[in-house]
């Protein structure tokens, strides 16, 4: 079975031109089969300002009202993914820009209002491959943004971190997929102040240990259950890294086990 990866970028990415311009260049590179996923950066809440729209966050997250979704979808689906695939295309790779809307490739449940409502956010239920395989097959990588849609004419804003398991799970039918979730760190941290005490390997047992000593916290536990999500559905492979991992043999990562 032919391996394909997945490999998700964030902010840290996204909002540095020249950090981008050479992930994209390193990325165009690698052989093979492979899907880009990329989160929103910092140009949605600087265009909601500038538009005087509200930016409303709740433990971290982003509540989604119609305004805002109007403009994550412009900068999201538009502004960052067209220049994520023109430079692509710039450096030789086919590729081609996605929201889960298109091909109807990932479709979600708008979330429900539990203790807070986040407004127009989705949850993913299903994902299609079909597109994406004939896609894949004629050597062009699908770009995706974090928007995906409800089959019923409705946009949601998406975590891309999730969009990125559930796609690899999806995936896991046809190939043997890796993922990689690039950020700015060399791998989850034993001290989140020292970038070279990586941890090398987490796996269930060593995870719980983790979370209980507060090794392990805040923004990095929802990333690292969307990992155990992925590697409990046959994922081959999920790494944790700065984007070197991808392409230095000498890099240090944190991979996810069972």
């Amino acid at each position: 079975m032919q391996t394909l990866k997945i490999i998700k970028i964030g902010g840290n990415i996204i909002d540095n031109d020249a950090a981008l311009h050479a992930f994209l260049k390193d990325f165009a590179s690698l052989q093979g089969p492979k899907v880009l996923v990329h989160g929103g950066g910092k140009l949605a809440t600087k265009l909601a300002q500038q538009m005087n729209v509200e930016v409303k966050m709740t433990e971290g997250r982003r509540i989604t009202d119609q305004d805002t979704l109007d403009i994550i979808t412009m900068v999201y689906a538009g502004k960052i993914n067209k220049d994520v695939v023109v430079k692509l295309q710039a450096n030789g790779c086919n590729a081609i820009g996605f929201s889960g809307a298109d091909g109807n490739s990932i479709v979600s449940v708008k979330r429900p209002v539990k203790t807070i409502d986040y407004g127009f956010v989705g949850d993913v239920v299903h994902v299609n491959t079909e597109t994406l395989n004939v896609l894949l097959n004629a050597n062009v990588t699908p770009v995706f943004c974090a928007i995906t849609h409800d089959e019923n004419g409705q946009l949601l804003n998406t975590n891309a971190d999730t969009i990125a398991s559930e796609l690899a799970i999806g995936f896991s039918k046809t190939f043997e997929v890796e993922l990689y979730y690039c950020f700015e760190k060399n791998g989850v941290l034993q001290d989140v102040n020292d970038d070279n005490s990586v941890i090398s390997q987490i796996n269930t047992k060593n995870y719980q240990d983790l979370i209980e000593k507060k090794i392990i916290s805040d923004g990095m536990l929802p990333k690292l259950n969307n990992c155990f999500h992925a590697i409990q559905k046959n994922v081959k492979k999920v790494c944790i890294g700065k984007p070197e991992m991808l392409f230095d043999t000498n890099a240090n990562f944190t991979t996810i086990t069972l």
